[in-house]
C-alpha cells in the first residue's frame, strides 16, 4: 500500500516531466514550459532530475507488479524523456543561416591570413598581367613566366569561336570541378608549411597573369575569344584559389605561433577558424565550375558574361566585405583566465 501510495504521490511530478517532454518535441527547448518559470539551464537541470525519478518509479512498479496501465504509461514516459535527453541533434536552419552569413564573412574579414593572400595573389596577378602586356618595355616576360608551349596552347585553343553541346558542357563542368578542387587542395595543404604554400600561390598569380597580359595583346589574335571565356568564371575562380591559400596558411600559423597553448591545441583552434575559410573558398569553386562548365564556352553574348562577372563580383564583395566588416569577432584563442581554464580542461 506504501508503494501504491507513493505512486500516486509522483503523478504531479509525472505531468510535469510530460509537459517538459511536450515543450521540448515543440521548440527543442524547456524554457517555455510550465509558463515559463524555467530558464534554459534550469529547465534542462529539472528534466534531467524529473526523468531519473521516473525512471525508479518505473522500476519499482515493474517489481512490484502495479497495474499494467501504470507500467504501461511510465514506459511510455521514460522512453520519451530518453529520447529527448539523449537526441541528435536536429537541424537548425536559423543556426546555419547565422553561421554562413554572419559568422563566416566577420571571421573571413577579419583574418589577417585572408588579407596576407589576397594581397599576395591579386597583387602578383595585375602586375604580371601588366608586365605581361607590355611587350615593348618588357620583352620576353610572358614567355619566361608561362613558357612558350603554354602561350602556343592557349593560343590554339581559343583559335575557334565558342559554340559547343549541352553534353559537353557537362562533361567540361565535372573536369573543371576536380581541376580547380585539385589547385585549391594543393594551396590548402601545403598551407602547413606557409612558405611552400606563398610559393604555390605566387607561382600560380604569376603564371596567371601573365597568360592574361598576353591573351590582352592587340596582336595576338584569338585574344577575344580567350577574354569570352574566361571572363564569366574568373572572379569565381581566383578568388577561391585565394581563399584555399588563406585557409591553409591560418593552420601553418597554428603550428608555428601557438599564443602560449600546446602545439597541438594551437593547431586545434585554428583548425576551427580555417573551417569558414575553406567552405567558402569550395562554393567558389562550385560555382565557378558551373559557370566554366556551362556559360564560359557557350556563344553567349559577351556583355552578359560580363554583366555575370560583374554581378559575381559585387557579391563576393558584398559577403567578405559588407558582411564581414562590422562587429569583428574576438580571437579563438584564449588567454587570461581563459586560458587557465583551456589549459586545465
Amino acid at each position: 500500500m506504501r508503494i501504491a501510495k507513493r505512486m500516486k504521490d509522483r503523478q504531479p511530478q509525472w505531468e510535469e516531466l510530460e509537459r517538459l517532454c511536450d515543450a521540448m518535441e515543440l521548440r527543442g527547448k524547456t524554457d517555455k514550459a510550465l509558463g515559463g518559470s524555467y530558464s534554459g539551464a534550469e529547465g534542462i537541470q529539472r528534466f534531467a532530475s524529473l526523468y531519473r525519478s521516473a525512471c525508479a518509479d518505473l522500476a519499482l512498479a515493474d517489481a512490484y507488479q502495479l497495474p499494467p496501465a501504470t507500467v504501461a504509461y511510465l514506459h511510455r514516459l521514460v522512453a520519451r524523456a530518453h529520447n529527448q535527453l539523449y537526441r541528435a541533434n536536429r537541424v537548425d536552419f536559423r543556426s546555419w543561416i547565422d553561421v554562413l552569413f554572419v559568422e563566416a564573412p566577420k571571421r573571413i574579414f577579419a583574418d589577417p591570413c585572408v588579407r596576407v593572400s589576397a594581397i599576395v595573389f591579386f597583387g602578383l596577378f595585375c602586375l604580371s598581367m601588366y608586365l605581361a602586356f607590355h611587350e615593348q618595355q618588357f620583352p620576353g616576360y610572358a614567355e619566361a613566366m608561362a613558357g612558350q608551349s603554354a602561350l602556343e596552347q592557349a593560343e590554339d585553343s581559343f583559335e575557334q569561336p565558342l559554340n559547343a553541346s549541352l553534353g559537353h558542357y557537362i562533361v567540361m563542368s565535372g573536369f573543371y570541378i576536380q581541376h580547380n578542387t585539385g589547385i585549391g587542395l594543393r594551396c590548402f595543404a601545403w598551407g602547413i608549411l606557409i612558405i611552400p604554400c606563398l610559393y604555390v600561390l605566387a607561382s600560380n598569380a604569376i603564371q596567371l597573369g601573365a597568360v592574361f597580359g598576353y591573351m590582352a595583346r592587340s596582336e595576338t589574335a584569338s585574344g577575344d575569344h580567350f577574354f569570352q571565356f574566361v571572363t564569366a568564371h574568373g572572379p569565381f575562380e581566383l578568388t577561391a584559389i585565394a581563399l584555399s591559400a588563406a585557409a591553409g596558411l591560418r593552420l601553418g600559423i597554428g603550428l608555428f605561433y601557438t599564443s602560449g597553448l600546446s602545439r597541438i591545441d594551437s593547431v586545434r583552434v585554428n583548425a576551427s577558424r580555417a573551417v569558414p575559410i575553406m567552405g567558402a573558398s569550395a562554393m567558389l569553386f562550385v560555382l565557378a565550375a558551373f559557370t566554366e562548365g556551362f556559360l564560359s564556352p557557350s556563344p553567349a553574348p559577351y556583355v552578359f558574361k560580363a554583366f555575370w562577372a560583374i554581378l559575381s563580383s559585387g557579391l563576393i564583395s558584398f559577403y567578405f566585405v559588407i558582411l564581414g566588416f562590422h562587429d569583428q569577432p574576438t580571437s579563438d584563442v584564449p588567454s587570461g583566465k581563459a586560458k587557465e581554464d583551456w589549459d586545465a580542461a
